[in-house]
This record gives structure tokens, sequence and C-alpha cells, in this order.
């Protein structure tokens, strides 16, 4: 059985644009980049869960 691998991609707002990353991260990478968004300004930063390959 194949087992798929979760992706998180980060989603927020800055300088009035919305911007989505580029890049999969795992869960705590995730987050990770959640805490720094928002230390750096940025708001409603969303973490939204990606099946392999999927663009937002």
């Amino acid at each position: 059985m194949d087992q798929l691998m979760q992706g998180f991609k980060v989603r927020w707002t800055k300088d009035g644009k919305v911007r989505t990353s580029t890049v999969s991260y795992g869960k705590s990478s995730a987050e990770e980049r959640r805490r720094e968004l928002e230390g750096q300004g940025a708001t409603g930063v969303e973490i939204v869960s990606v099946k392999p390959g999927e663009a937002l």
C-alpha cells in the first residue's frame, strides 16, 4: 500500500497582498514558518494541508 506524505503550505497577507508559500512543509516546519511570518508583521497566516503536487 502506497502511503502519501502529508504536506502543508503557508498562506499570509503582507503589504495588502495575499501570498502563498511555493514549497510544501512538514507540519512542524509550517508552524515554525507561521511564527516567523507573524514576527515579520504578516497577518492572516494560515497553514493549509495539501496533497503532493497540489497548488493553492
